[in-house]
């Protein structure tokens, strides 16, 4: 059991990451941001490329933000019943649910967003404005960068499910310790 239990402390460790990363593109956006409306409405200056930068930093955000909020329970449950179930109940939802749904559709991420992010790669995809960002396969590699991060912590759902099986854990000492905001 001591393999699950660092397999599931190291890839918590992943999700912070992302979280953490996510936290400071937040704040590089709001910058941006200010920057943008400070530069249009007092100075009359308009930058495409500052204002491609924030739906660049807006992606990073979402993107990165997925993981983290999966790991710490932060996500939106639809599920009216699963606050009233038992530790046990909520472990194999969450297992079932990590196998059956986020995996495999973190695996299409990164599939679909490989081939996306490569095709950009090899065009020399760009921004179609002038003084707009080039390389745009580098916001783009945050697609199947952001599956890799999905299917770490839908693993990472499926060790702490174990852990609450198999050692008797509960969900509610982990649930969103440690928050960034």
């Amino acid at each position: 059991m001591r393999w699950i239990i660092a397999l599931d402390h190291g890839l918590a460790r992943l999700s912070y990451l992302c979280g953490w990363i996510a936290s400071a593109a937040f704040i590089l956006m709001v910058f941006n941001v200010f920057y943008d409306v400070v530069a249009r409405y007092v100075f009359n200056e308009v930058s495409i490329g500052m204002q491609e930068m924030e739906w660049h930093l807006y992606a990073v955000v979402f993107l990165l933000g997925i993981p983290y909020a999966m790991r710490t329970d932060g996500h939106v449950r639809v599920d009216v019943f699963y606050d009233r179930w038992k530790d046990p109940m909520k472990a194999w939802v969450n297992i079932i649910g990590a196998l059956v749904l986020v995996i495999p559709f973190a695996l299409l991420i990164i599939y679909y967003g490989y081939s996306y992010t490569l095709e950009a790669y090899e065009l020399g995809e760009g921004s179609g404005d002038p003084g707009g960002l080039q390389y745009r396969w580098i916001i783009k590699s945050m697609m199947p960068l952001s599956g890799v991060f999905i299917a770490t912590s839908g693993l990472g759902m499926v060790t702490q499910g174990i852990r609450v099986l198999r050692l008797g854990e509960s969900y509610t000492s982990d649930k969103s310790q440690g928050g960034l905001a």
